[in-house]
C-alpha cells in the first residue's frame, strides 16, 4: 500500500501522514521526487484500512498494492535505485562492467587480471573464493586465501570487488574484505542466507534462480530488503529450459520486465548465461540495448587452464575487444560505459 502525494505537497502535510502511520504501529518509506513524494507502508493494511488517508491534507491518492513485494515494487518507489559503492555507480547513466576468473586460482593470476579489466574500463573484480559446484569432485575454491588474494588485486588495480558467499562462514569472512556480496544462482531461495546478508551495510548482488520466474527472484529480494538492506541488484543469469545448445538460455526479456516492475539496478550475465565463450560478446551487447545496468562477465588469462568455468571465459584480447565495442552499445541505450 502506498499514498501518493500531491505536488507540492507541504512538508508538514507529509510528516502528519508519516505520524499517524507510525503510531498505527506502521513501517514507512518515503520516496521523494522533484514534483511528488509517494509514501510507502509496511506492515499489515488491515490496521489502517479504517484511517481516511484520502481526507487529509495534502494527500492525492491510496493505492494497494497486490505484489507480494512491496520494498522491491517499482510502485512502492518509482525512482530508480542507484547504489553507490564507494564512488562506483551502479543503476545511473554509465553501465558497470563487473569482470574476472570464475574462480580465484592465486595471487599472480588475479592481480594481473585486475590490473588488466581496470585498464580496459571495467570498475569491479568479479572471483569466487567459495565454488558451489554441480559435483563434489570439482574445485570447490581456495575460500579465506582466495579472499585474500582477491582483496590484494582489487586494492593493486583500484577496484571494487564482488564475491560469492554461501553460508554464515563464507558471509563472517567475505565481509572483512568485499565490497559487494554475491548470492548465486543456487541460494537464491536460502532465506536464512538471504535474511543474512539483509542485516549488513553491503551491497547484495542476488542471481536468479536456475528455475526460478522474475516474481520469484523479486520475492527474494524481499527478504533481503526486509532486513534493512535496500542496496539490491538483481542479476539475470540464464534459466534451465529444454534448450541444450547453451548450458542455460539467457532470458534478456527479463532486463525490460524487471525494469517495469522494480526499482532495483539490473545487471546480466552472458558467460553462465551460454555457457560458451563465442556467445558472450554478442549476448552482452545484446543486454545493454535491452536496457541493464551492468555486465559481468568472466575473463582469464588462459581459459584452456581455468580450474572453472574455462569455456564460457574470454581472454584478454576478446574482452579489450568487447569493451571497446559495448561503448557503443551504451550510446545506442543513451548510457555511457
Amino acid at each position: 500500500m502506498i499514498i501518493v502525494m500531491k505536488p507540492k505537497a507541504k512538508e508538514e502535510e507529509i510528516k502528519n501522514v508519516c505520524r499517524v502511520l507510525e503510531e498505527n504501529k506502521m513501517g514507512v518509506h518515503l520516496s521523494q521526487g522533484d514534483e511528488v513524494t509517494i509514501i510507502g507502508i509496511i506492515g499489515d493494511k488491515k490496521k489502517i484500512l479504517h484511517i481516511p488517508f484520502e481526507q487529509m491534507e495534502g494527500v492525492d491518492r491510496v493505492v494497494h498494492i497486490i505484489e507480494p513485494y512491496k520494498l522491491a515494487n517499482k510502485n512502492f518507489n518509482p525512482v530508480p535505485t542507484v547504489i553507490d559503492v564507494d564512488g562506483v555507480k551502479i543503476g545511473g547513466k554509465e553501465i558497470v562492467v563487473m569482470a574476472g576468473p570464475c574462480a580465484i586460482e592465486n595471487q599472480e593470476m588475479v592481480t594481473n587480471t585486475a590490473k588488466f579489466i581496470k585498464e580496459c574500463g571495467a570498475k569491479i573484480l568479479r572471483g569466487g573464493a567459495y565454488k558451489p559446484r554441480t559435483s563434489p569432485y570439482s574445485f570447490q575454491g581456495l575460500e579465506v586465501e582466495g579472499l585474500e588474494y582477491m582483496y590484494n588485486a582489487k586494492k593493486a588495480a583500484g577496484l571494487k570487488m564482488v564475491t560469492e558467499v554461501i553460508d554464515k562462514e563464507s558471509l563472517e569472512n567475505a565481509l572483512e574484505y568485499t565490497d559487494i556480496l554475491q548470492i548465486g544462482a543456487r541460494n537464491m531461495q536460502n532465506f536464512k542466507l538471504l535474511q543474512a546478508v539483509g542485516r549488513t551495510n553491503k551491497p547484495v548482488l542476488l542471481k536468479r534462480g536456475l528455475s526460478a520466474t522474475i516474481d520469484e527472484l523479486l520475492n527474494a529480494a524481499e527478504y533481503i530488503m526486509a532486513e534493512g538492506n535496500s542496496n539490491v541488484m538483481l542479476c539475470e543469469r540464464g534459466i534451465r529450459t529444454f534448450e541444450t545448445a547453451t548450458r542455460n538460455t539467457l532470458d534478456l526479456s527479463a532486463v525490460p520486465v524487471l525494469k517495469s516492475k522494480t526499482h532495483l539496478p539490473v545487471i546480466v550475465d552472458p558467460s553462465h548465461g551460454t555457457g560458451k565463450w563465442n556467445l558472450v560478446a554478442p549476448m552482452a551487447k545484446a543486454a545493454i540495448v535491452a536496457g541493464a545496468d551492468g555486465l559481468i562477465i568472466e575473463v582469464h588469462p588462459y581459459p584452456e587452464r581455468a580450474m572453472s568455468d574455462g569455456d564460457q571465459s574470454l581472454n584478454y584480447d576478446m574482452f579489450k575487444k568487447l569493451m571497446e565495442e559495448l561503448a557503443d552499445c551504451a550510446k545506442i541505450a543513451g548510457r555511457t560505459l
